[in-house]
């Protein structure tokens, strides 16, 4: 059992909708002991921290260069939590994913290993591309052929790590498609829930891609699901579980279809149902995911499939007390 009350907690990412999450599950357990860094930037991220209880924040480039000039004012750090990086599976700048993903990660895991402390960092599904290879987190990585750049990057360090003999000491979260409170900050990237809530306030429908294989209907490609709050449970869970190392995937373990994850929104906002397919850009369809399902025998194991619920009761907590109250976790 590692007892993440003994030192201090570091949170990278900390103001994103996963690394927040944690935090407030964090707080929840009486955690205020933490070290919070991100990048704020010129969004609206900050107010996912203003209803958080944490010690410190430090913008993550003075964090890093404060660490290397004088690593032994972090040595109270004892738990990290690595959380930070560019999650846009559009981004095309292959160089600024390789420093900020990977190359940053290399550097603050080699840092922990040789500090002593729990490391536990964002993986990423979107490293098993389109799942011809399996979801398995038990299964080889090495054939996995993510279909984006941020996939590769993060892939990149999964085999860094699996080289480097890193898996059997540090965890990596395989996060599945996590939607929740504080994701309002993320553009183009936020989620389907985030975004059919607005496109049904402002139109009174949903617009849902087409299928462009017959063995699905419009609406019905499946994904795996799984809310914020759920995600950072398991994390937490699984920090304090000095037996989870590896890679772990975090999800349902169960696909749902679009349809499925968009009709509690209108039950939930009192709605009736209207929704419409449209045609995909073309510029997705070549990547696009039909399909994919977290094999999670390996999370059941280790006790983090307790915190799962059923996909339409995190909707509906998400609408009904974060999005349409506009509302932050901690409030």
């Amino acid at each position: 059992m590692h007892d993440i009350s003994q030192g201090k907690i570091l949170v990278t990412g900390g103001s994103g909708l996963i690394g927040s999450a944690i935090i407030a599950r964090l707080n929840e357990l009486g955690h205020t002991n933490i070290l919070v860094t991100d990048k704020l930037g010129t969004d609206l991220r900050y107010k996912n921290l203003v209803p958080l209880k944490f010690a410190e924040y430090m913008e993550y480039e003075d964090f890093d260069r404060a660490r290397e000039s004088d690593p032994a004012q972090f040595a109270d750090i004892k738990t990290i939590f690595h959380l930070g990086a560019c999650s846009a599976t559009t981004e095309k700048d292959c160089t600024y994913l390789i420093h900020n993903n990977y190359e940053y990660t290399k550097k603050l895991a080699a840092s922990a290993l040789e500090n002593g402390a729990r490391f536990v960092y964002a993986s990423s599904a979107a490293t098993y591309g389109n799942g011809e290879n399996g979801m398995d987190d038990e299964g080889d990585i090495l054939p996995l052929k993510p279909l984006n750049m941020y996939g590769y990057s993060k892939h990149l360090f999964d085999l860094h790590a699996l080289r480097n003999g890193y898996l059997d000491k540090i965890t990596g979260i395989k996060y599945f498609n996590v939607f929740g409170p504080n994701e309002n900050h993320k553009a183009h990237m936020v989620s389907m829930v985030f975004r059919a809530f607005n496109q049904i306030r402002e139109t009174g429908g949903v617009k849902l891609f087409k299928s462009y294989k017959p063995e699905y209907a419009d609406g019905c490609q499946m994904r795996d699901f799984l809310g914020a709050k759920e995600a950072a449970a398991i994390t937490v869970h699984l920090a304090q579980n000095e037996e989870a190392t590896g890679l772990v995937n975090v999800g349902a373990g169960k696909a749902r279809t679009w349809l499925e994850l968009v009709r509690p929104i209108f039950a939930a906002m009192g709605v009736p149902e209207k929704i419409e397919f449209i045609d995909m850009p073309e510029s997705l369809r070549a990547q696009y995911q039909y399909f994919t399902q977290a094999k999670i025998d390996k999370l059941t194991r280790l006790g983090g499939a307790q915190y799962l619920v059923p996909l339409e009761e995190s909707v509906t907590d998400y609408v009904k007390n974060y999005l349409i109250p506009d509302k932050h976790l901690g409030e």
